[in-house]
């Protein structure tokens, strides 16, 4: 039993100090993915072709609304002087009207959405990949995203975002990184279940 004891205690140090040897001699970076972003051409460009799809959506719904007012005010104006059969067909008239205006603003807050998701997809997938590249080149062990604030305390480590700009600045416009064998985007522990 005491051979027993002392060899589970001998291979738990063993363990811990293999252990602690490899962490020493990890790498890590880090990067403020917020700061990158925004210092992207293709994000400019992004960021102004969804402003215009949302501007031309937001004239729309003006042009709605412009027209529910006045088929109010024109009903409020009249109603004094309309026979009930033509006052209950404007206040349906006006009723499906808002209803369509309802309908419209949420379609069109899902529409914003998907276009964002569009445009801003291919170009996070190709900032991921750079990085990912990067980091399997100069040999980082992890890459912690100080935009997230996820981190609290580290040791020293390299900030990558030079390196990743002059990488992306250096591909053509629209064009996906090189493919990166066995790169996995890093998964985040489940939390607890509900």
């Amino acid at each position: 039993m005491k051979k027993t004891y002392k060899f589970t205690i001998l291979l738990l140090i063993s363990l811990f100090t293999v252990v602690g040897v490899n962490a020493q001699g990890a790498k890590f970076g880090h990067i403020n993915s917020a700061e990158l972003l925004a210092s992207l051409p293709e994000v400019k460009e992004a960021d102004k072709k969804l402003q215009e799809f949302a501007a031309s959506l937001e004239n729309q719904l003006k042009l709605m609304t412009n027209e529910y007012q006045q088929k109010v005010q024109s009903y409020q104006s009249q109603a004094a002087n309309m026979a009930d059969p033509i006052k209950d067909a404007k206040v349906k008239e006006i009723s499906d009207l808002e209803g369509r205006i309802q309908e419209f603003q949420q379609t069109a807050q899902e529409s914003v959405g998907k276009k964002k998701e569009e445009l801003y997809s291919p170009i996070l997938k190709k900032t991921e990949d750079v990085i990912v590249e990067i980091a399997k080149e100069k040999g980082y062990a992890y890459v912690f995203d100080t935009s997230a604030g996820s981190v609290i305390y580290g040791q020293p480590s390299d900030d990558m975002m030079e390196t990743v700009k002059k990488k992306l600045a250096s591909m053509p416009a629209g064009a996906a990184a090189p493919a990166t064998p066995a790169a996995t985007p890093a998964t985040k522990p489940a939390g607890p279940k509900k």
